[in-house]
């Protein structure tokens, strides 16, 4: 039995996931199948997206259909016991507000709820603040995805399951592999062992959480058998402890195996050279995030924090577990 498993002994549960087609989905899927028993129903718009083989698990469904047709899967939903929403739309208008904002709406209403114990919902930790609260420049000059995200946010409380939804807030999310298709920001890791060697002789003023979608998926499996208590937050951030922006690029230089030297600090000046001269076209939000700077985050959780291993806590993890080879020097 693994270690997850004897945090996660309950007893079944029927439980509808959307975005299993995705990284974080999963990782999700992956650990629920493997570490619990709950009959799993997954909505699916493209089944052929789905990479685990999932022949031998006669306890999960799939449910071929588009989340802004939700209403054709109400009567199953009524007899739901968990819903783990994580399908997103990331662009393209008016889509992503029918599927990050309308539909998820309308699948947790038709929730029965006398019967549903909790619904776990994905939001993003960009629409926070500091203080873990709303973040007003989120809805305001953010690009469509994040003010999507957090115009849902806003709207859960009108609901009437609120009080069951466990709203989590991942950070900046790392995974994929030969079996699970890569986090826009693991795919782009190849890009920063290119442009180390420019990259590790600037100093810039920033700081950042991350987390890896196996333990993205770890706390979900335990919240599904752990749900917050009455006395408990329901907004959960996931992420590492902080990280400071030069903290991570010394990580990356020490496990590629390249030595830092000196450092130029990254004024607003020579940012805004740059931005000339490699002609960036920067948007209100771009602007913003470079002014903001500190997108930290109040008690982050991960598996740790429920007294489990941690899949990733390191950057040097990060990029080993992306398959990146690392280049330090061995000594005798």
């Amino acid at each position: 039995m693994s270690q997850l498993a004897q945090f996660v002994k309950s007893l079944p549960q029927r439980i509808f996931i959307t975005g299993a087609s995705g990284c974080i989905g999963h990782y999700v899927i992956d650990s629920l199948a493997n570490n619990t028993h709950h009959e799993l129903f997954l909505l699916l718009r493209n089944p052929d997206k789905l990479k685990l083989d999932i022949t031998y698990y006669p306890n999960i469904h799939v449910l071929q259909g588009d989340i802004r047709n939700i209403e054709r899967f109400a009567d199953l939903l009524g007899t739901i016991d968990t819903a783990i929403l994580i399908a997103t739309s990331w662009g393209g208008a008016p889509a992503i507000y029918d599927i990050n904002v309308t539909a998820n709406l309308k699948l947790m209403n038709l929730l029965d709820p006398d019967r549903i114990r909790q619904v776990l919902y994905f939001s993003t930790a960009s629409i926070l603040n500091r203080q873990n609260r709303p973040l007003k420049e989120a809805g305001q000059v953010s690009f469509d995805y994040i003010r999507s995200k957090y115009q849902c946010h806003q709207k859960l409380q009108d609901l009437a399951i609120y009080p069951k939804i466990t709203t989590l807030f991942p950070t900046l999310v790392f995974g994929g592999d030969s079996h699970k298709p890569y986090s826009h920001i693991s795919s782009g890791l190849s890009e920063v062992t290119r442009w180390i060697d420019l990259i590790r002789f600037f100093s810039a003023d920033g700081t950042l959480h991350f987390i890896h979608a196996q333990d993205v998926a770890t706390l979900v499996t335990y919240l599904v058998a752990h749900e917050p208590k009455v006395d408990e937050s329901r907004e959960l951030v996931l992420g590492n402890p902080a990280l400071t922006v030069d903290d991570a690029v010394t990580a990356v230089s020490h496990y590629l195996g390249r030595s830092i030297y000196f450092r130029i600090p990254l004024s607003q000046r020579l940012i805004d050279f740059f931005i000339k001269l490699f002609k960036v076209r920067m948007e209100d939000w771009d602007r913003f995030c470079l002014k903001y700077r500190h997108f930290t985050y109040q008690n982050p959780l991960t598996p740790a924090s429920f007294g489990i291993d941690n899949y990733c806590t390191t950057v040097a993890e990060l990029f080993q577990a992306t398959g990146i080879e690392s280049k330090q020097r061995k000594t005798r």
